[in-house]
């Protein structure tokens, strides 16, 4: 595989038990102190139920495709949600932010590549085609698909959506929000949550 995977993939192996940041995810933050278990089933049609394995295609190593996401909607009074993708298994002290979205209307059961895709500026906030927001990631991108080191073992990536009662207060937010901006401001407002997790591995071969 060459020089350069060669010394990933030791590196990858000295740091293979630094994982699991689990408290540092955005569910675990005081907004789902009163709701600590997902309330409805987020799905993928493209990848497989929750806990599946993606494929390459779905991840930085591949053509970095968003896997779709779909789920019925939990309450007829879900106004707006938000949808952030992390994970807690990177080599870091805290988990990675690939990717953040917010004002996703009420109405939507399904988030596809395509809604992804930028659709206009205002100002320096990104509007995107699905009819949504962006917020800020590790990457300063649109969306950044897994891309664990070579021999760090598995990575888990959850997919969360919360479902929300009244619009978030944009005002008191950057233009590209961050994960602490959205999890103080959807305090009170969730009316439910879902999750689905992917499960990648990149392997010596």
């Amino acid at each position: 595989m060459g020089i350069l995977n060669s010394v990933e993939y030791c590196i990858g192996r000295l740091l293979i038990n630094q994982k699991g940041r689990d408290k540092g995810l955005f569910f675990k933050s005081p907004a789902f102190v009163s709701m600590p278990e997902p309330t409805f089933v987020v799905t993928s049609p493209d990848c497989g139920p929750s806990n599946s394995h993606m494929k390459e295609e779905y991840t930085g190593y591949g053509k970095d495709r968003f896997p779709e996401l779909a789920w019925q909607k939990p309450s007829p009074d879900v106004a707006e949600y938000v949808l952030i993708i992390e994970d807690p298994d990177a080599p870091l002290p805290m988990p990675v932010t690939h990717g953040l979205f917010f004002a996703i209307p009420g109405d939507k059961t399904s988030i596809t590549h395509d809604d992804i895709s930028v659709h206009k500026l205002v100002g320096k906030e990104k509007h995107l085609k699905g009819g949504f927001r962006l917020g800020k990631n590790i990457l300063g991108s649109v969306y950044g698909g897994p891309k664990p080191p070579l021999g760090h073992g598995v990575h888990r990536y959850y997919y969360t959506l919360v479902a929300l009662k009244e619009p978030l207060d944009t005002s008191k937010m950057s233009a590209l929000a961050t994960k602490k901006e959205i999890a103080q401001a959807i305090e009170g407002k969730m009316i439910g949550w879902g999750q689905w997790v992917g499960l990648f591995e990149r392997k010596w071969e």
